[in-house]
């Protein structure tokens, strides 16, 4: 499968391709600043490219099986717009190559549905997240709602994935799945980049939204804020 990967620089794009490559794939990782990307592989060809600019988006979309998306900014007081807009310009891409497969990545925080239902991760978690949600996390979760919206009104098979708070792992693990809310606190990224990669192997999880939490290993609330949340 030719899978093209958008925000493959960040911490959980890199485990995309790494559990991309792992599993077969020929992948295009899309970044602005290839310099700064360090990966190398047979079957991994790193492409230049601006998300926001429409003409570049097209251009490594182009002949793609599959679009994988993990955009992401850090939070900041700031209006965001690089899940609406960069995520409108692979949307249009796709549509005009006839791409079909699409799965980004969100947050459990996004969906004023579910993100204040118990994660499990304890009283210190559950007064944390307003100052999360409606505080440095404001911009990011308004435009992830954005996103949210377009993808699912795209008409495409998509797939809108719905972490909780994201750490770094070693390896896969056993983690839980659920339909739009799943109980727990965090999400290892390595276990958030399997899930979206072996979810292009059958129509599970076309048109839904999956909640993805991480059952072992997980940090503390304390170790999670200091190391992710406040980085």
């Amino acid at each position: 499968m030719n899978t093209v990967i958008f925000g493959a620089n960040g911490p959980t794009g890199r485990r995309l391709v790494e559990q991309a490559l792992e599993h077969g794939h020929d992948v295009t990782a899309a970044v602005r600043r290839p310099e700064q990307f360090d990966l190398a592989h047979e079957r991994l060809t790193v492409a230049q490219t601006d998300v926001l600019d429409p003409a570049q988006a097209a251009a490594v979309i182009e002949g793609a099986d599959a679009v994988l998306s993990s955009l992401g900014v850090p939070f900041g007081r700031r209006p965001i717009e690089i899940y609406s807009r960069g995520t409108a310009n692979i949307v249009a891409a796709m549509k005009r190559h006839r791409v079909r497969r699409l799965l980004v990545t969100s947050s459990s925080a996004a969906d004023p549905a579910v993100r204040f239902k118990s994660s499990g991760g304890g009283a210190l978690l559950e007064v944390l997240k307003p100052l999360v949600i409606f505080g440095f996390g404001r911009t990011t979760y308004v435009d992830m709602r954005r996103m949210e919206q377009l993808v699912a009104e795209s008409g495409l098979d998509w797939t809108i994935v719905r972490p909780s708070g994201l750490f770094d792992a070693e390896g896969v693990s056993d983690y839980a799945v659920g339909d739009q809310h799943v109980r727990g606190a965090f999400t290892a990224r390595i276990d958030l980049a399997s899930f979206m990669v072996t979810a292009l192997d059958n129509d599970e999880w076309v048109g839904r939204k999956p909640a993805i939490a991480t059952r072992a290993g997980i940090p503390s609330t304390l170790e999670f804020f200091r190391k992710e949340a406040l980085a």
